[in-house]
């Protein structure tokens, strides 16, 4: 681990980001140009304590979790983070496989997307990041561990995630899901993650394993879907999916179907501002 080079680098990064690019008001009494510790700390899920001795070349090792949410915080470029995790000792992220970060272009595009829904999963179902809008609409969906980070396993494995859906469309999804896995596992033969992943909801879901039988393939572009949100009621979004050359990683966007989806969509926002006054922007579904 290298200290020195590590804490310049991310006090250089830090200074070079403007409050703006992350949905911070710079506001007028504000001195720095870039971003203070106290908001790379909220936005990394850190201590502003830990931040600060990173900075000063004292910290203890940093985990490859704590610098994937650093990296996204400071809106490395994919070269900056891999630079990050080698002056922290640690081997870059692989291409593909478990250990999965948002892509650097796709993080700016959600900071770009403002106040549309949207966020960033990976082939598998793994959310790996969202903007604030997307958090409002469907909570943060970036906390989850395990088995539980794939959408795809929720949906089979836990019934309530299902009621946020109208049930005339669980089938739908359920289809979309399955199919679309079934597409990454033809992309990545002989994958351990991806084999150990279908075993597991084949263990866990008799639905899943009569999907998954039918052997349906479809890579998920598309969608329309209706959200029946506690506290706004429903709300039928169309979404479009955006693909990285690979296929590895997808920006999925939602917008508003109709009026009365985009009034719905605008009383959230203003309802979470009020919930969350000091929050700063995050994440959805």
């Amino acid at each position: 681990m290298q200290r020195d080079e590590l804490a310049d680098f991310l006090r250089r990064r830090r200074a070079a980001i403007r409050p703006a690019e992350v949905g911070i008001a710079s506001g007028s009494r504000r001195r720095t140009t870039g971003l203070r510790r106290e908001e790379v700390a909220l936005l990394a899920g850190m201590s502003v304590d830990y931040v600060v001795r990173l900075e000063q070349g004292r910290s203890s090792q940093p985990s490859t979790q704590l610098l994937a949410a650093l990296a996204r915080a400071l809106r490395l470029s994919d070269d900056e983070r891999d630079h990050l995790f080698r002056l922290a000792g640690h081997q870059p992220p692989p291409a593909d496989g478990a250990a999965r970060i948002a892509r650097a272009g796709l993080v700016r595009m959600l900071d770009l997307l403002g106040d549309a829904p949207a966020l960033v999963i990976s082939d598998l179902g793994e959310v790996l990041a969202q903007n604030r809008a997307s958090i409002l609409l469907a909570g943060d969906l970036t906390s989850f561990t395990g088995d539980r980070r794939y959408l795809i396993y929720r949906w089979f494995t836990e019934p309530a995630v299902r009621d946020f859906n109208p049930p005339q469309e669980w089938e739908h999804h359920a289809r979309q899901y399955v199919a679309d896995l079934r597409a990454a596992a033809g992309r990545r033969p002989g994958d351990p993650v991806v084999t150990r992943l279908v075993e597991r909801l084949q263990a866990a879901s008799v639905d899943f394993r009569r999907l998954w039988a039918e052997h349906q393939v479809k890579v998920r572009r598309a969608d329309r879907k209706t959200f029946r949100h506690p506290r706004v009621g429903r709300l039928t979004m169309d979404c479009e999916t955006l693909m990285t050359p690979d296929l590895g990683q997808q920006l999925l966007v939602l917008t508003p179907a109709d009026d009365e989806a985009r009034q719905r969509l605008e009383l959230l926002r203003v309802l979470g501002v009020e919930e969350f006054p000091a929050a700063l922007d995050e994440a959805v579904r």
